[in-house]
């Protein structure tokens, strides 16, 4: 068995928005190819972009940018459909993955979401100052950690690990969607989801925990999707999966602080 189980025995990482075949099948077209360097270049600009709007939505407190955010926010979801279709976990795409289209919606997503983390950090933030740096430093220091693991072979991404953590990451998709509708025809969230009892926390640091362990499986699918010979605009289509993980554990992590804050 190959030693990248993440890419031979799932078929996608831990990301619901990365697949491995997504790479696979158009990995023989176009003359030039991904490269490792590459997707980390555009992984690093597209975080520029995002730091860049949110510094914006949140200096800049106002009407018409409340307006703006909303506005990059509803382009960002629909760049992201356009480009990465629809997931449903452990079925796939409903709506086919365009990948060729990343290196024209990622500017779109990238500004949007950084409007979107924009808006949720200055609410965190006038709520429990201070909390949005501890926030972004954990987030960095997490990611950093993971692939360091990641790179010196001492978390490695086997079958079991993969079967595992999409499992957890398809509990957490269905705990999420039930929370939603409870909140829905309730008119207020469960106090295990945002609380600050115990069981709250516990299940923050676990989601914490998957959120980051879905870094290996996006590490290791991107690297191997470059010695595969991916084309080019891959490159733009493996970074805006990176960032969406690293979207999605910022917020967790939030979470989690503010949940501790409050007791």
């Amino acid at each position: 068995m190959s030693k990248h189980a993440a890419l031979d025995t799932f078929g996608r990482s831990g990301n619901p928005v990365i697949r491995s075949s997504a790479f696979d099948s158009y990995a023989s077209s176009g003359s030039e190819k991904m490269t490792l360097d590459g997707a980390v270049n555009k992984t690093s600009i597209m975080l520029a972009v995002l730091i860049s709007t949110a510094a914006l939505s949140w200096n800049f407190p106002s009407p018409l940018m409340s307006l703006i955010s909303y506005v990059g926010i509803f382009a960002a979801g629909i760049s992201s459909l356009i480009t990465f279709g629809f997931w449903v976990p452990f079925i796939g795409f409903i709506i086919n993955p365009r990948p060729h289209l990343a290196p024209k919606t990622w500017l779109v997503f990238a500004a949007g979401e950084g409007f979107f983390i924009g808006l949720i950090s200055l609410a965190f933030e006038s709520m429990f100052p201070g909390i949005v740096l501890e926030a972004v430093s954990l987030t960095f220091c997490v990611a950093a950690s993971l692939l360091f693991l990641y790179k010196s072979g001492l978390v490695k991404p086997s079958q079991n690990f993969v079967l595992m953590l999409c499992s957890a990451i398809f509990g957490i998709f269905l705990f999420y969607i039930g929370i939603l509708i409870y909140t829905l025809v309730s008119g207020s969230s469960p106090e295990i989801f945002s609380g600050s009892s115990n069981a709250s926390i516990g299940l923050s640091l676990f989601v914490v925990g998957i959120a980051a362990l879905s870094l290996v499986l996006d590490f290791d699918i991107i690297e191997q999707s470059a010695e595969r010979g991916a084309p080019k605009y891959m490159e733009y289509f493996g970074a805006m999966a990176l960032v969406t993980t690293l979207i999605w554990l910022y917020i967790e992590i939030l979470r989690l602080l503010a949940k501790f804050r409050s007791r």
